[in-house]
Parts: structure tokens; C-alpha cells; sequence
């Protein structure tokens, strides 16, 4: 295993992390937590969790784990609480889950825009994390964040939080890779969550074959190991719902090379012909008169081309962005976007077709 300093904390923290949102359902909770211990034994020390992961079940599948782990690990959990009174219970009630006196990352989760933020702020949310903090209930305060980099560098400048973690793999890196570098440039843990663009990578390994360094190594361990071999990426969370996947994904982590300028240069041509339908998040078509977020759309409408259905429309984008077509109304059509689309993509014919697809699932 390769352990990384989690920003400036002087954490040492395993490269490869425990996702823990893919425990499968009605399996014994022990059963899930055979799965926890064995990635410990295995040198994995970084364990990410939530409350609802896996139908609530996943901060006690970590609790029946962390009573039979021996080595030294670090757990993080997150709150989505928008008041102070709020996260004092959510995190007393995780604290109880996980059997632990201390959580090393607890983030404020899923934030998707700056408002968020503000409203953290005004309501008491940040002053309860910085308690817990000085109370020795938490190590780091740290931020789950699905913003534009644009958004994240702002974040990186307030200097509130210690870490981030982020949404990251080959098709969306354009869209974020700026926020990971500033993040890390200001000596921020970064952890990347959904290396596998939610299963859609492995799902289609021909489109992907491009990612792999060497013959031998599946379209899953080099989208990891994408992640994983970027300097400024400290911990890449993978999801994993038995020991082999566990094995597997711990196999990807040998013989890892440092990213090179030149090799992700030469992805990029990949992608570029590979991905050739795809919007790459590059953001030059902002920004828009109309303030229509179309790099999010347009991931959105990505999501559409390789699950073939409306529903992964709707669930991009409520799930994912927390929002809905309503913007689309303000389109003035005045096409400044197409005409600054690198890949020249036909943004406005895929604006309608996403208000059909979403009509079809009401």
C-alpha cells in the first residue's frame, strides 16, 4: 500500500480508500463487516461512511468492523445538518454507530453550491463543527463538495476546511481538476469519490480501453489507478462489496506511477476521439447570458448517452446536482455556447432533448 499525508494534519493515509455505500443489501451486517476488516488487514487505513448510506446500515457496518480491527485507522462521516443543534445530534448519533469516541474527517456533506455555504455560516453550522473540534469529538473539519472548480477554488480560499472531498475520474477531470489543484496547492487533503463515474466505466470497457497502461489490467483498476496516480489526489475512495473486489482493487495499487504532464496529455487526445459524444466539462462555453449551468447539463445529458434511459436523466440531476430543467426556460437560443464548444456538440438539440426525456418520467 502507498500512504499519502492527508494535507497538513500529518495523517498518513492509504491512497486507496474504503467507500462504504456499496455494502450489499440483505447481506448480514457481519458479513459486510468481514469485508471492512479484510481491506484493513490489507493496508487500507482511510474508511469513508455516511448516515443512509447502504439503508442506514453503513456506519454500524463500520462499528461492527472497527471493534475487531487491531491497526491504527481513520474514519470519516459527514452531516448534511443545516443548523447547529442539528449536527451536534447527527454527530453524537454517528459517534454511537461507529462505537468510536473520535471522528478523524467529518465533513459537511453534499454541498452543490456556494448559497450552502452561506447559509452554514448564518446558522450556526460551521461554529458547531469548530466546537466539536476544540471538544476533541472531531480531528478535521473537511467538506463533501459536487461544485465546478471555479466554485471549489472559492471554497479553497475561504480556508475554512482542511480537506475536501470530490467527485473525480476521466470524464468529468476537466470539470474539476483545477478545484483538485488548488485544493491541494493550499495544503488541503483532497479525496476523490466516484473514480468509476458510478459504474458507467466499467460498464463500457472497450469505450475505456484507452485508460489502460499495460496489457493485464482491467478498464476498473486502471480508471482507479487514474486517480490514484495523480500527486495531488490523496486518498481515491472506491466502493467494494466483497473481498475479491477488495484484493482486486488493492492489486491496482502496485507498481504505481506518478501521472506524467505528458501522459495525461495524451489521455486527453484519447478522449478527445474516444469520448467524442461526450461533453469533457471543459466550461469554455460559459459563461452564459442566460445563466444556464450548461457544463452541468451537459454531464447530465453524458449520463443519458451511456445509460440509454430518462431515469438516469432524473437522478443526475436531482441526486447529483440538486437541480432541475427549470433554467432551460431562459435559453434565448443565441447559440454563444455551440459557437465556444470545443467539440462542437449540439447544445441546444440536447437542452430539448432533456426536457423530453424528463416529461416522459412524469
Amino acid at each position: 500500500m502507498i500512504y499519502r499525508e492527508y494535507g497538513k494534519t500529518g495523517k498518513m493515509v492509504s491512497v486507496l480508500g474504503f467507500g462504504g455505500m456499496r455494502f450489499l443489501e440483505n447481506e448480514p451486517l457481519e458479513k459486510s463487516a468481514e469485508i471492512v476488516i479484510r481491506a484493513a488487514e490489507l493496508g487500507i487505513n482511510y474508511f469513508d461512511t455516511a448516515p443512509y448510506y447502504c439503508h442506514d446500515h453503513s456506519e454500524e457496518i463500520f462499528g461492527l468492523a472497527l471493534q475487531q480491527i487491531r491497526q491504527p485507522v481513520f474514519i470519516s462521516t459527514k452531516t448534511e445538518a443545516e443548523k447547529g443543534k442539528s449536527v451536534r445530534r447527527a454527530l453524537e448519533r454517528s459517534l454511537k454507530r461507529l462505537k468510536i469516541d473520535k471522528i478523524n474527517f467529518y465533513h459537511l456533506w453534499c454541498v452543490k453550491e456556494m448559497a450552502r455555504l452561506e447559509r452554514a455560516k448564518k446558522k450556526g453550522v460551521i461554529d458547531a463543527f469548530m466546537r466539536a473540534k476544540a471538544e476533541g469529538l472531531i480531528d478535521h473539519f473537511v467538506l463533501s463538495s459536487h461544485q465546478p472548480s471555479e466554485e471549489i477554488v472559492e471554497v479553497v480560499r475561504m480556508g475554512l476546511f482542511e480537506g475536501i472531498t470530490l467527485g473525480y475520474n476521466i470524464i468529468n477531470y476537466p470539470f474539476r481538476r483545477d478545484g483538485v489543484l488548488a485544493a491541494a496547492h493550499a495544503g488541503m487533503g483532497v479525496v476523490t469519490m466516484n473514480p468509476l463515474s458510478g459504474g458507467v466505466i466499467p460498464h463500457n470497457p472497450e469505450r475505456f480501453a484507452f485508460l489502460k497502461e499495460r496489457d493485464g489490467l482491467s478498464v476498473t483498476a486502471s480508471a482507479l489507478r487514474f486517480n490514484m496516480a495523480q500527486p495531488e489526489i490523496t486518498v481515491t475512495l472506491a466502493g467494494m462489496a466483497s473481498i475479491a473486489e477488495v484484493e482486486e482493487n488493492v492489486a491496482a495499487v502496485a507498481n504505481l506511477p506518478e501521472l506524467s504532464a505528458e501522459r495525461l496529455l495524451e489521455l486527453e487526445n484519447h478522449i478527445e476521439g474516444a469520448l467524442d459524444h461526450l461533453c469533457t466539462g471543459c466550461s469554455y462555453c460559459l459563461p452564459c447570458p442566460e445563466n444556464i449551468p450548461i457544463p452541468k447539463m451537459m454531464d447530465t445529458y453524458n449520463h443519458y448517452i451511456f445509460e440509454g434511459n430518462s431515469k438516469a436523466v432524473t437522478d443526475r440531476l436531482s441526486i447529483h446536482w440538486g437541480m432541475d430543467l427549470s433554467a432551460l426556460e431562459n435559453c434565448s437560443e443565441c447559440r454563444a455556447c455551440e459557437a465556444a464548444c470545443t467539440q462542437h456538440l449540439p447544445i441546444l438539440e440536447r437542452f430539448e432533448e432533456l426536457k423530453m426525456l424528463v416529461r416522459k418520467r412524469k
